[in-house]
């Protein structure tokens, strides 16, 4: 039985519970307060803090688990990422008070004091650079300290920088770029394994399948030069014969979402027709 550490809440539970059910391996849990529960077969879930996911591994509490790349660097335990899974994205990064006229590292004070919930981050940062600081540990939001006296800086996680601007902070430096991660103990073995690398095969064949969608249509024989060009596909489109033969071929393609109607748009003005778009679920190499 492999065992899985997930968020037991927020956000990242919420899009680790999608992903996990679109792979088929749908959560079925006694009830919304249940602290395990079965993925099917061989895998086994239990629902913890994000922020306890990374250490629950590293022990061997748990085989697996999913959680953010900015808790696991911040444990310093050592475990690997075996897959980006592409949601939750966040940067870690220096900010400060916009009148302090900071606007780069090289303009910091000299020693300056640092209030952050991620001091080992910091830290190894700032070390890396040699350049000496205080850091300021704090566990809530670290935004008010420069302007509380606390500290001259922070840093602090951030999606937008929305957050930042409304308390009067500039970026100055990005420490670390994050997103959800399957991460395990480079010992697995055995069973556990073979169980682990179908796991991520599964989680990652949905995350290719995001954003994408397959194409098909019907075009015409002459044209399959310009139609190559506009469906390049994962490796070119597929072309297939139609019932009969004559002018018309069908292609079929995997082509991204954002570019899908200027995709279509161009099909049409070479003469495609029958044009079908579809949601893909899964998308294996």
């Amino acid at each position: 039985m492999l065992r899985i550490a997930l968020p037991n809440k927020g956000r990242l539970a919420e899009d680790t519970r999608d992903l996990f059910a679109d792979a088929g391996l749908e959560i079925r849990a006694r009830g919304d307060r249940a602290l395990t529960a079965s993925l099917g077969g061989e895998f086994e879930a239990i629902f913890v803090r994000s922020q306890d996911i990374a250490e629950l591994v590293a022990d061997g509490v748990a085989d697996a688990g999913v959680t953010g790349w900015d808790l696991v660097q911040e444990s310093g335990r050592p475990i690997e990422a075996r897959l980006d899974l592409e949601f939750g994205r966040c940067r870690l990064v220096l900010a400060a008070r916009e009148d302090a006229g900071i606007e780069a590292v090289e303009q910091l004070p000299a020693r300056p004091r640092v209030a952050t919930s991620f001091p080992r981050c910091t830290a190894t940062w700032f070390a890396a650079r040699s350049l000496p600081v205080e850091v300021v540990p704090v566990s809530g939001a670290a935004e008010v300290a420069p302007h509380l006296g606390i500290a001259d800086v922070v840093v602090d996680l951030t999606s937008t920088g929305s957050t930042l601007r409304v308390n009067g902070l500039r970026e100055v430096a990005t420490l670390l770029d994050s997103s959800a991660r399957l991460v395990a103990r480079p010992d697995v073995s055995g069973p556990k394994a073979t169980a682990l690398a179908g796991l991520q095969d599964a989680l990652l064949s949905v995350v290719r399948a995001r954003g994408k969608r397959y194409l098909m249509a019907n075009v015409p024989r002459a044209a399959l030069d310009q139609v190559r060009e506009v469906l390049p596909g994962l490796n070119g489109p597929t072309v297939l014969e139609l019932h009969g033969g004559g002018p018309l071929v069908a292609v079929h393609a995997v082509v991204g979402e954002a570019a899908l109607y200027r995709t279509v748009g161009a099909l049409k003005a070479l003469g495609g027709e029958g044009i079908l778009v579809t949601r893909i679920e899964r998308l294996l190499p």
